[in-house]
C-alpha cells in the first residue's frame, strides 16, 4: 500500500505516468476499466421482492397461512378466507411502509460531487466525477466538494472542512509538504479527501484513489463487514410467538384427547373442534396491531423529522438506555459564532448564533453600542475572503467557517466594506500564521491584520484604546497574551487584529511593522438550543447521553458542561493506553470522548453492549458509519450527514435535530405500551376462551361454535384491538425508566395478571354456561358467545385505566367499540341468528351478562392492583 502523503508530488505523478496538466481522455478511458468507476456502490441495495417476502417469514404468520390452509381443506372456506385475508393485507401494509422508507432514503441521498473540475488534454473541463481515474488532476477552489482522494500539488492558500472524515470542526489548512509515513489521516496536510469539501483557497491535486479505495469507499467497505443483528424487538416477537405455538399446541391436544377419549366423540368432530380451538387461541391479530402500531409510530415520528427506515426500530428506539452521540453538527450547530470580543480594555460578549446576522453586543451585563467595537469589527470583515450571496432568507455565506464567523459578528455591528476597495493581500500560511490585506479608502490606505494573537501582538507598537491610539506597553502585552490564554481556556478560538495606515502598497514585511493591536475575537462552534433541554428529558427517562468527538478535549468539555454535560471527560491519547478491562471501566465512568476515530467509537459501542445496554448511536460523517450500524439504533442526519452515514443508519434526522430523537423515544415507547396492552388484552382473553372449551369438553360439551368463535375473533382481535395501537403516550411515559433487555413483551407480572384474569373470566363465564345449560344447549352458546365479547371489552376498559388513559382519548377505539356492538346486536336481533345458530337474548339474559361484567371489571381491578404492588415491592 503506497503512502502517498510520504512521497513528493513529482514522484506520485511518475507512479500514475501524469504530469500537472493531466493526462489525455484516451488514456482515462483505459483506466475507468482498470480501476472502475469513482462510486460507491450500496452492499445492502434491498429489492421490493425480498421486502414483500420478509413480511411473510415470521412464525406467527406461519402459523396463521397453516391453520387457513386447514380450514380450507376442511370445507371452513369463510374461516380460511378470513385468516388469509388478514394475513395478505398486514404484509401488504408491512411492504408498503418499508418500501416507502427506502425510496424516502433513496431521495434523500446527495452524491457527494456530482461534477468536477479536472485537466484532461492539457486543458481544464468538467466531467462526471464517476469519470475520474488515478492520475487525473484535479482543480480545487473554495465551495467546490473535492471528489476522490488527491495528492496536492501546488495550493493557495487552500484549507478543506473534513469533518465528515475526521470529526474535526476546525477546517484542516492544506500545503504540498511531503510528510512521515507514518503521519496520523487527519494530520496529513498534503491530501484532501473524498466527501470533504474546500473552504479557502485553491489550488491542484493529482488523484491517488478512486470509488472504494478512497478513505470514504473503506470506511463504507468495513459496513459489510459488520452482521446485522435482527432488532430486540424483532426478537421479542419472534419469541412470543413459538411460545404461543407451544401454548396452543398443548392445550389442543389436552382438548382433543379428552373429546376422544372421556366422551367418544368422532374422530372428524374432535379434529374440527381442535381447529377451532387453535383459531380462537390464535392472535391473528397480533401481527397487524404490531405493524399498524409501528406505523402509526413512524407516522408521528415523520412529522417530526425523522425518517425511519425499518418499523421494528421504532420500538427499539423506545427502549435504548443509551445514547451515543457525535459534537459537531448533532450537538452543536455547526457554524463558527463569535462569542466574545477584548477590545479597548473590556470583554464585549456577542449575542446569536450560526449564520444569523441578528444578535446584540454587551459590556458588563449591559447592552453595548457597537459603534465601540467598529476597528475591530472592519478589520476581521476586510482580512476576509467571505462570498456574501443575497437570497429572500437572507444573506447566504460561503467561504472557511472562521471568515464566516467574522463577517456575521461585523454585521450585527452594522459594519459594511462600502467605499473600500482591496489592493493588495498578504494570504495565511502555517509559517505566517497571519492575513493582511490593503485596502484602499480612497483618500487613504490601511492594512489590516488577522492572525494567532501572539504573532499579531508581537506586531504591534501601539494599541486602540477609548478611541485613541497609544503607545503599547510590554505589561499591556503580558496582560493581553492572558486575555488569549483565558478565552482559550474556555474553548474559543481566538484570533488578535490590527492594522496600520499607510501611504502606498508596501512588501509584506513594511506592511505589517509598527501596526496598532485593536483586540482578540474568540469563537466556538455553539450548542445548538434546544439540546440542553432534550438532555435533561433523556435523563429524566433514565437515558445516558454520551458524546464520542473528533475535536479537542478544551473544546468537547466546554460544549459539554454548556449543554449539561457533568460527567468525566477521556481523550483517544488516554483510551490507548488502557487494557481491554480497563477500557471497559472507562466506558462506564466517561461520559465525553475527544480526540475519538471510527475505530474508538466502534469499541466504545460494542463495550456498552457487552454491558447489556441497549444503544443508539447519532452520527453524520462517513467516520460514523460503522458505530452507526453496529448500534440498537444507528440515527444519521439526514442535512449533513453523509451518505455512507444514512445507507449504515436504522432512522435518519431529517432536520438534524438531536432534539428529535427524544421525541422519537417517546413515540418508540408509547408503540411498545400499545402492544403489550393489546398482547394483555389478546392473550387474557383468548387463554380464557380455550380454557372454557377446555373445561366444558371434560363434561362433554361445547359452549361455543367455531362459526362462534370465528364472529368473536372478528369483533374482538379486529377493530377494537387494532384502534389499541393508536392510543396516545400514557402521562409520565418520558419519566419511566427504559425496560431491561431482559424484560420482554409479557413480564412475569403481566404473565400472573394475565393468568389471574383470565381465570376470573373462565369461572364467570362457565357459571353462565352451566346456568343456562337446562334452557338448551343454543340458549347457553348464545350467552357464552355474546358473554366473552362483552367482557373483552371490559377487559379494554381496565388495561386503559392502568395507564390512566381516559375512555374518549382514543377516538378510533371509542368508534370500534361502537361498531362492534351494532355487529353484535345484528347478529343477535336479524335473521342472520340463523347462520351462527344463536338466539335473541332478553332483558333478563342481559342482566345477568352485566352483573358478571360488573364482577369481571371490579375483580380485575383488585388483581391488577394487587399484582402490580407485589412486583413494586420486589424491585
Amino acid at each position: 500500500m503506497v503512502e502517498w502523503h510520504a512521497l513528493s508530488g513529482k514522484e506520485a505523478l511518475e507512479r500514475f505516468e501524469s504530469s500537472e496538466t493531466g493526462i489525455s481522455g484516451a488514456e482515462a478511458g483505459k483506466r475507468v476499466g482498470q480501476y472502475g468507476k469513482n462510486v460507491i456502490e450500496s452492499a445492502g441495495k434491498v429489492s421490493a421482492l425480498a421486502l414483500l417476502l420478509e413480511q411473510f417469514t415470521s412464525p406467527l404468520v406461519l402459523i396463521l397461512i397453516a391453520a387457513s390452509i386447514i380450514s380450507f381443506s376442511l370445507g371452513k372456506g369463510i374461516d380460511g378466507a378470513l385468516i388469509i385475508s388478514i394475513v395478505i393485507l398486514n404484509g401488504i401494509f408491512g411492504f408498503i411502509q418499508n418500501y416507502n422508507a427506502e425510496k424516502s432514503i433513496e431521495a434523500l441521498k446527495k452524491l457527494g460531487a456530482p461534477k468536477a473540475l479536472v485537466y484532461r488534454n492539457g486543458s481544464l473541463q468538467e466531467i462526471s466525477a464517476e469519470e475520474i481515474v488515478p492520475g487525473d488532476v484535479l482543480h480545487l477552489a473554495e465551495g467546490l466538494k473535492v471528489a476522490a482522494d488527491a495528492r496536492l500539488l501546488e495550493e493557495s492558500n487552500i484549507a478543506a472542512d473534513e469533518s465528515i472524515l475526521t470529526g474535526e470542526s476546525t477546517p484542516a489548512s492544506k500545503n504540498t509538504e511531503t510528510l512521515p509515513e507514518e503521519t496520523l489521516l487527519s494530520e496529513r496536510r498534503n491530501m484532501v479527501y473524498m466527501h470533504t469539501s474546500i473552504v479557502r483557497g485553491h489550488g491542484r491535486a493529482l488523484v491517488v484513489a478512486t470509488g472504494k479505495s478512497t478513505e470514504v469507499g473503506k470506511i463504507a467497505g468495513q459496513l459489510e463487514s459488520i452482521r446485522e443483528e435482527p432488532t430486540r424487538f424483532h426478537t421479542e416477537i419472534e419469541d412470543l410467538s413459538k411460545k404461543i405455538t407451544l401454548g396452543i399446541s398443548a392445550l389442543v391436544v389436552l382438548i382433543a384427547l379428552a373429546m376422544l377419549f372421556l366422551h367418544g366423540e368422532s374422530f372428524f368432530d374432535v379434529f374440527i373442534t381442535a381447529i377451532s380451538v387453535a383459531v380462537a387461541a390464535i392472535p391473528e391479530g397480533l401481527p397487524a396491531v404490531v405493524t399498524l402500531s409501528l406505523a402509526i409510530g413512524t407516522g408521528k415520528m415523520l412529522k417530526k423529522k425523522s425518517l425511519v427506515r425499518k418499523l421494528s426500530v421504532v420500538e427499539t428506539i423506545g427502549s435504548v438506555d443509551v445514547i451515543c452521540t457525535d459534537k459537531t453538527g448533532t450537538l452543536t450547530e455547526n457554524s463558527m459564532t463569535v462569542q466574545e470580543i477584548f477590545s479597548g480594555g473590556g470583554l464585549f460578549k456577542v449575542g446569536g448564533t450560526g449564520r444569523s446576522v441578528e444578535g446584540s453586543f454587551e459590556l458588563e451585563g449591559r447592552k453595548a453600542n457597537p459603534e465601540r467595537l467598529r476597528e475591530i469589527l472592519l478589520c476581521g470583515m476586510a482580512c476576509n475572503d467571505t462570498i456574501i450571496e443575497g437570497g429572500a432568507g437572507g444573506p447566504r455565506f460561503i467561504g472557511d467557517p472562521t471568515e464566516i464567523a467574522l463577517t456575521v459578528s461585523a454585521l450585527k455591528g452594522k459594519v459594511s466594506l462600502e467605499g473600500m476597495e482591496r489592493v493588495k493581500d498578504f494570504p495565511f500560511t502555517s509559517e505566517r500564521k497571519r492575513m493582511t490585506v490593503i485596502m484602499d479608502y480612497g483618500a487613504r490606505k490601511a492594512a489590516y491584520s488577522k492572525g494567532a494573537p501572539e504573532v499579531i501582538i508581537e506586531s504591534c507598537t501601539h494599541v486602540l484604546h477609548g478611541g485613541k491610539v497609544k503607545p503599547f506597553t510590554k505589561a499591556e502585552k503580558e496582560k493581553l497574551l492572558q486575555q488569549n490564554s483565558g478565552m482559550a481556556s474556555r474553548a474559543l478560538r481566538v484570533l488578535g487584529f490590527a492594522y496600520r495606515e499607510i501611504e502606498g502598497i508596501e512588501s509584506e514585511k513594511e506592511a505589517e511593522k509598527g501596526m496598532v493591536f485593536l483586540g482578540l475575537q474568540g469563537m466556538i462552534d455553539p450548542p445548538r438550543k434546544e439540546v440542553a433541554k432534550a438532555l435533561k428529558t433523556a435523563r429524566e427517562a433514565g437515558i445516558r447521553v454520551m458524546m464520542l468527538t473528533g475535536d479537542n478535549k478544551a473544546t468537547a468539555e466546554a460544549i459539554g458542561k454548556a449543554i449539561g454535560f457533568e460527567g468525566k471527560i477521556i481523550d483517544a491519547a488516554e483510551l490507548e493506553k488502557l487494557s481491554e478491562q480497563e477500557f471497559a471501566k472507562a466506558v462506564e465512568e466517561h461520559d465525553i470522548f475527544a480526540r475519538v476515530g471510527p475505530e474508538h467509537k466502534l469499541k466504545v459501542m460494542r463495550a456498552l453492549k457487552e454491558k447489556g445496554h441497549s444503544v443508539a448511536m447519532t452520527g453524520d460523517g462517513v467516520n460514523d458509519a460503522p458505530a452507526l450500524k453496529q448500534a440498537d439504533v444507528g440515527i444519521a442526519m439526514g442535512i449533513r450527514g453523509s451518505d455512507v452515514a444514512k445507507e449504515a443508519s436504522d432512522i435518519v434526522l431529517l432536520d438534524d435535530n438531536f432534539a428529535t430523537i427524544v421525541e422519537a423515544v417517546r413515540q418508540g415507547r408509547t408503540v411498545f405500551e400499545n402492544i403489550q396492552k393489546f398482547v394483555n388484552y389478546l392473550l387474557t382473553n383468548n387463554f380464557a376462551e380455550v380454557l372454557i372449551i377446555f373445561f366444558a369438553s371434560l363434561a362433554g360439551f361445547l359452549p361455543i361454535t367455531p362459526v362462534q368463535i370465528l364472529w368473536m375473533n372478528l369483533l374482538t382481535d379486529g377493530m377494537p384491538a387494532l384502534a389499541l395501537g393508536a392510543d396516545p403516550p400514557k402521562p409520565g411515559i418520558m419519566r419511566e425508566k427504559p425496560r431491561g433487555k431482559g424484560e420482554g413483551i409479557i413480564g412475569r407480572h403481566l404473565g400472573f395478571m394475565m393468568a389471574a384474569i383470565g381465570g376470573i373470566l373462565t369461572i364467570i363465564i362457565l357459571a353462565i354456561f352451566f346456568h343456562y345449560l337446562p334452557k338448551g344447549i343454543v340458549l347457553a352458546q348464545s350467552m357464552v358467545f355474546t358473554a366473552l365479547i362483552a367482557y373483552e371489552f371490559v377487559r379494554i376498559v381496565v388495561i386503559r385505566e392502568q395507564s390512566s388513559l381516559g375512555f374518549f382519548s382514543n377516538k378510533w377505539l371509542v368508534a370500534a367499540l361502537f361498531l362492534s356492538v351494532l355487529m353484535q346486536f345484528a347478529v343477535l336481533y336479524t335473521p342472520a341468528a340463523e347462520w351462527f345458530n344463536v338466539v335473541p337474548l332478553s332483558l333478563g339474559d342481559w342482566g345477568v351478562i352485566a352483573l358478571g361484567g360488573i364482577i369481571a371489571y371490579v375483580s380485575s381491578v383488585l388483581a391488577t392492583k394487587f399484582i402490580l404492588a407485589r412486583a413494586e415491592q420486589k424491585a
